[in-house]
């Protein structure tokens, strides 16, 4: 019987620590919840600081989970016809990573 506890418990501990570091898109709620809290940036700030950097139309924008990383993923369509894809730490708005995509 106390093995069978042990056991149980031992596999809760995984599994939250798993979800700490489970990566994958986050849905709508979760974004509501993060930026409500302050733990990211809301898209709007984020998105006048891309435009800035790069005008165009914004086709696609993912939030995503590293780790502990949130990123966000923006796409835009500048007016030559080229798609930019950003990724932008979602807590400090630093672009990470800008590439075209094929």
């Amino acid at each position: 019987m106390l093995q069978s506890v042990k056991t149980v418990f031992l596999l809760a501990v995984v599994l939250t620590v798993s979800q700490l570091f489970a990566d994958g898109d986050v849905d709508h709620q979760e974004v509501r919840r993060l930026t409500q809290s302050g733990k990211i940036l809301p898209l709007t700030e984020l998105l006048r600081s891309v435009q800035e950097n790069r005008p165009g139309r914004v086709i696609e924008v993912e939030l995503e989970r590293k780790g502990r990383l949130y990123l966000y993923e923006i796409e835009i369509l500048d007016d030559q016809g080229v798609v930019w894809e950003y990724k932008l730490d979602a807590v400090t708005g630093d672009i990470l990573e800008l590439e075209v995509e094929d």
